[in-house]
């Protein structure tokens, strides 16, 4: 490959090199994916190994959706009124505790299924806080001409966790049982909390409002005014609710010769990395909404793939073309919310953002347990796939504005809405 292509396409690492405090987020929450990756597959695969019912693996994602739901605008509302490095850091000892609950009842005779619906929804509860706050820091800490890097760097950071994390944890369940698997969630969260407390100082924005009901109304009312933030909730919803196949997928390995379920979960993240690692062609693309919209319907046309394949390489093939395409479709999100979005806006914008990216698969989850309940295996992934691409192609003819988005206007426009006080 030329070196000048190789320079255009490659992973920018800016955002690593400039600062020190993005560094220290990018390590710590680096090596605290590597362990929420491995519990991500072994909650739901306990779940089946006790139950073997796939509907029981997707009430899982009910468990997680209802408070998550519920605290989100907490957290969001917070995260733009509080120390938001603090917030993370107490969110991160729960989820450590919530580890510790985990390995406990693993190691009982026969493990409490209602342990694991307990544990899930405590987790969902304390990641509502977690996020945005998360979210809410990173535009502090570099300029917006950086964003896009940052959500490749972001994507490498998840892809990656979810090739290797996944497998292992097939091996380690295989091995020596969960236990293991959560006591190591529970020691990369260590890892995270010291790189938190390692990080300067960051007050809270110098327009913060108290948390209320009327700022988290503000926050809705500048997210229905920009079509170009409501078809980046919208787009997201669709692809997941309908398009997500992962609690079938320790069903569907025993269909494949008792393939490791492993190989899915994994399968779903190589096509991110690859995105990824050459994501530099994604700083000269300004429509962000189009590339949104045609990454969503070519999601529904892999997950209809997997759908109706019989042959495991084709299926994981789909996977991987899949997973590529929800990374595209991420990269482009995230640059609009850290592009456009005002700071004292950003952690309740934040709480909408997580709505949109986790009610889809949690209740996406639930929706295939609940289709491959009542109609097997096959028809739940397909139907899926057909809504999603008719959902999106819907959702784009109702969005023009949403179609019609330039990033580099969206860049004026948060300029202008950090210098300008408000009304």
């Amino acid at each position: 490959m030329p070196l000048g292509l190789l320079r255009a396409i490659a992973i920018d690492l800016t955002p690593l090199r400039v600062s020190r405090d993005y560094r220290l987020v990018y390590i710590g929450q680096f090596v605290s994916l590597f362990g929420s990756a491995i519990s991500y597959v072994v909650l739901p695969v306990q779940m089946y190994q006790i139950t073997h019912s796939s509907f029981a693996v997707g009430m899982l994602g009910v468990a997680e959706f209802l408070p998550m739901f519920a605290l989100a605008f907490v957290g969001g509302a917070l995260a733009d009124y509080v120390d938001r490095r603090r917030l993370i850091v107490l969110a991160e000892l729960g989820m450590l505790v919530c580890c510790g609950v985990l390995a406990a009842n693993a190691l009982l005779p026969q493990p409490h299924r209602w342990v694991l619906f307990v544990a899930a929804a405590l987790i969902a509860a304390l990641n509502a806080v977690h996020r945005p706050a998360m979210e809410a820091l990173t535009p502090r800490l570099l300029p917006p001409e950086l964003m896009p890097a940052v959500a490749a760097l972001h994507m490498v950071r998840y892809s990656f966790n979810f090739i290797v994390g996944p497998g292992l944890a097939g091996l380690i369940v295989a091995g020596f049982g969960p236990f293991v698997a959560y006591v190591l969630d529970g020691a990369t969260f260590v890892v995270a909390i010291t790189t938190m407390v390692m990080l300067r100082a960051i007050p809270p924005p110098t327009q913060a409002e108290r948390p209320s009901i009327r700022a988290v109304r503000e926050a809705w009312s500048y997210a229905r005014a920009r079509q170009e933030l409501m078809g980046t909730y919208v787009l997201d919803v669709i692809a997941m609710f309908f398009g997500m196949p992962m609690a079938l997928f320790p069903a569907i390995a025993e269909h494949f010769d008792g393939a490791s379920v492993g190989w899915f979960y994994s399968m779903m993240a190589v096509g991110p990395l690859i995105v990824s690692l050459t994501s530099g062609w994604t700083a000269r693309v300004h429509r962000h909404g189009v590339a949104i919209v045609l990454a969503v319907l070519v999601w529904g046309v892999a997950i209809i793939g997997f759908g109706l394949t019989t042959h495991l390489w084709v299926a994981l093939g789909c996977l991987v073309v899949a997973g590529a395409a929800d990374n595209v479709s991420g990269l482009f999100r995230m640059t609009i919310w850290n592009q456009t979005i005002p700071d004292r806006l950003r952690g309740r914008m934040a709480s909408i953002e997580m709505l949109s990216y986790l009610s889809g698969p949690y209740l996406g989850n639930a929706e295939a347990g609940l289709v491959a309940s009542a109609f097997g295996l096959r028809t739940s992934v397909v139907s899926g796939g057909v809504l999603c691409v008719l959902g999106a192609v819907a959702a784009a003819l109702a969005l023009p504005r949403f179609l019609s988005y330039d990033g580099r206007e969206g860049i004026r426009h948060k300029q202008q809405a950090d210098v300008q006080p408000r009304a």
